[in-house]
């Protein structure tokens, strides 16, 4: 392999590690910090004039901006030992802190943040207070803060604050990383639906499709125009050598829509097929489904096809399996991650047309084409 190869091998890795984790700390990851230094200009190329994007590199931070596509089930997370979605509140209050501090000073109090986040919220005028909920939320922000290096404790620990209005705690702040976090979409936007209309827009139609295909599972024909899918179509060769070139992955295309698919499983953060209770309830319930022979099915149908899979693997389960309703919404829950299922307010479900390949005689087709 040629120095170029492994000059390629480096950039392609840190393109698809830029992609999961946009933001890039020196003290954090100092090998990918330093590859991504090394091969700036390439990587810079290519997600500006690919993709729109926006490479920012700084003395010890990197921030990918994505600024042309909101995927549509990737919510921000945690900073806990189990990681879940923030609530709407808890973003409200993120959201608060960091504008709180954006100014600096680099320095503060927990009982100084606090005032300063009172303060914000009066601005936008948010309601605010240090009921524990409140107080829960401002801990689970700033643990994400902490999380993400854009604060530091420097004296006693904030989670102390959740259990004791009384607590404190000294803060160090990076202003400079804070505003390095905020979206072009976000700028001026007054509402939720705001900042999804910007992120919608088509004004480079090719870098939006091409957004789209690198931020979501599936693209299906339904997701765009007659005119945008022709487009697509058309210079469908050139899309999958750029992929392939930037994160070594391929394109699948068929008549309902086109798909990127990752061998390694290095570009996702969410994996189909994958192991665990709920990964495996919801590769069988393709195959349960399929048997009926159309697409939408109502939760009650969705639930019996559960029970009969419990009814034949439960053993091998976790104990969720004793709770069919649930494991019912968690693998559904799953296959609507991935754009392989769409759910509606009255609990009925779509399978929609990426899932049959997962089905038991597609995945033996594929092996024998392997």
């Amino acid at each position: 392999m040629t120095t170029a190869d492994h000059a390629l091998l480096d950039a392609r890795d840190a393109a698809r590690q830029l992609v999961r984790s946009p933001l890039v700390l020196a003290e954090r990851d100092p090998d990918l910090f330093s590859t991504i230094r090394r091969h700036e200009q390439l990587l810079d190329r290519w997600f500006t004039q690919r993709f729109g994007y926006r490479l920012q590199v700084e003395s010890d931070t990197v921030r990918l901006v994505k600024s042309s596509v909101v995927a549509r089930s990737r919510p921000l997370m945690t900073a806990t030992s189990t990681p879940r979605p923030f609530s709407q509140r808890e973003y409200v209050i993120l959201a608060l802190a960091l504008a709180a501090v954006v100014a600096g000073p680099n320095v503060i109090s927990l009982r100084d943040l606090v005032l300063e986040v009172r303060s914000a919220a009066i601005d936008a005028d948010v309601e605010f207070t240090e009921d524990a909920a409140d107080r829960r939320a401002v801990v689970i922000a700033l643990r994400w803060m902490i999380e993400h290096g854009v604060a530091t404790e420097l004296h006693d620990r904030v989670d102390r604050y959740a259990s004791d209005d009384a607590a404190d705690a000294v803060i160090r702040i990076r202003p400079d990383r804070i505003a390095m976090l905020t979206l072009p979409s976000l700028v001026g936007a007054e509402t939720a639906e705001d900042v999804l209309d910007r992120s919608g827009r088509r004004e480079q139609s090719r870098q939006w499709m091409r957004s789209l295909l690198l931020e979501e599972p599936v693209l299906y024909r339904d997701d765009v125009t007659d005119g945008e899918w022709a487009e697509l179509r058309r210079r469908l060769g050139e899309e999958s050598a750029w992929f392939d070139e930037m994160f070594g992955v391929e394109i699948e295309a068929r008549a309902e829509g086109v798909a990127v698919i990752d061998p390694d499983g290095r570009l996702t953060d969410v994996r189909f097929p994958t192991t665990g209770t709920v990964g495996h309830a919801a590769l069988l319930l393709i195959d349960e489904l399929h048997r009926f022979g159309h697409d939408v099915f109502t939760r009650d149908v969705v639930i019996g096809a559960i029970r009969t899979l419990v009814e034949r693997y439960g053993s091998y389960w976790s104990n969720l399996s004793d709770d069919p309703p649930a494991l019912a919404d968690a693998a559904v829950g799953l296959l609507v991650d991935v754009r392989l299922a769409r759910s509606a307010p009255d609990g009925s479900v779509e399978i929609l047309p990426a899932a049959w390949r997962f089905r038991a005689e597609a995945r033996v087709e594929q092996q024998v084409l392997l």
